[in-house]
């Protein structure tokens, strides 16, 4: 496993734009496919963006793509989420999420087994 810290949340108003990062220490991020999920209240934790260990494949859930964008700088042991023409329906605590090694893009969190402990994306309208 491998330590996760995000920064980058806070309070926007609706169209406004926030860069999510995830920060890895104790390992280097570079051999992990990472994601991001949220959770609003009340509700489950959901998938947002995936990307794969080498970065050369994305996923994204329907409800931010064309909207989000999730990048890695395996140099930096960091990874990040570009959140631009953010909704009141985005608010939520964002989760980065580290797997062991595979060559799959992963959409689900159970394939995760190191997370950092969110950070909060606040969208007023």
């Amino acid at each position: 496993q491998v330590q996760l810290l995000e920064s980058g949340g806070g309070l926007v108003q609706a169209g406004g734009s926030l860069r999510l990062s995830c920060a890895a220490s104790g390992r280097t991020l570079s051999n992990f496919p990472m994601g991001w999920f949220r959770q609003a209240p009340g509700k489950e934790r959901e998938f947002v963006a995936a990307i794969n260990w080498i970065g050369t494949s994305t996923g994204y859930a329907d409800s931010v793509k064309g909207r989000f964008t999730i990048s890695r700088d395996n140099a930096k042991n960091t990874l990040y989420l570009q959140m631009n023409g953010l909704k009141p329906e985005d608010t939520a605590v964002y989760y980065c999420a580290a797997a062991p090694w595979t060559i799959d893009l992963l959409t689900t969190a159970r394939r995760y087994d190191s997370w950092g402990q969110g950070t909060q994306v606040t969208v007023s309208s």
